[in-house]
């Protein structure tokens, strides 16, 4: 399972203790959601251009690049036209081969 990443150290001391309490049946689901909210860092927002910088720059056709990420061609070609964003998984994703290439996630 993926490390959660946390907007800060106080964050996640904070969603830490929010946790115990839910485990512990003391605060509620809906509670815990806006922990979560309020604590963990939301995925990256890609533009269609960033996409396809990213995708250019470890040097991959859409076809390819799908493959990766385990999805359609047809999926990478909507996010590099602005008709679709990538959803959280997906936004992460990226965000790795952004920053540490494909070799990480092949």
């Amino acid at each position: 399972m993926p490390k959660t990443r946390y907007k800060s150290a106080a964050s996640e001391a904070i969603h830490s203790a929010a946790s115990d309490l839910y485990d512990a049946k003391v605060i509620s689901k809906k509670t815990m959601r806006e922990y979560d909210e309020l604590c963990i860092e939301k995925a990256p927002d890609f533009d269609a251009k960033a996409i396809a910088r990213i995708r250019k720059d470890v040097k991959v056709s859409q076809a390819v690049f799908a493959h990766y990420l385990n999805t359609s061609p047809s999926t990478v070609q909507q996010w590099e036209r602005g008709d679709k964003k990538p959803s959280g998984m997906a936004a992460r994703l990226l965000q790795i081969v952004k920053k540490h290439g494909l070799a990480v996630i092949a």
